[in-house]
């Protein structure tokens, strides 16, 4: 009797250590996600963008979301994850041909992707019920 008690108190930690590890990895991957993409909207805000810099900067974050993408994969749905690879291939596309005004709202739209994921798979009672 004890036994089956034991093992669904380890099952219950288990998942809720594995919980807070895919949380905390994801709030510090959306984290690092939104500061590349605020600085790149400053970049692109200004008078005189400069065309290289903004370029090297999206590459950055491309490569970031990548690396971001293939751990995230494994615990969030692939659909909320492909939204925001979706508004971050449109922002690359007008930022190649130099529409960077056009730009800033595909990022504003992908940051608020990425902070509704955030919200989505926290571990709280709204989610749970």
């Amino acid at each position: 009797m004890y036994k089956e008690y034991l093992i669904c108190l380890l099952v219950i930690l288990l998942v809720v250590g594995f919980n807070i590890l895919t949380q905390n990895y994801t709030t510090k991957s959306i984290e690092t996600m939104n500061e590349k993409l605020e600085t790149l909207k400053q970049d692109l805000a200004k008078e005189e963008v400069q065309k290289e810099e903004v370029e090297g900067k999206m590459e950055e974050i491309q490569n970031t979301w990548q690396k971001k993408y293939q751990m995230l994969a494994f615990f969030i749905e692939h659909d909320e994850l492909e939204k925001v690879e979706t508004e971050l291939t449109s922002l690359r596309a007008h930022i190649a041909i130099e529409e960077y005004h056009e730009a800033i709202p595909e990022l504003e739209k992908g940051v608020f992707i990425l902070h509704h994921i955030d919200d989505k798979f926290k571990l709280d009672i709204k989610n749970i019920f």
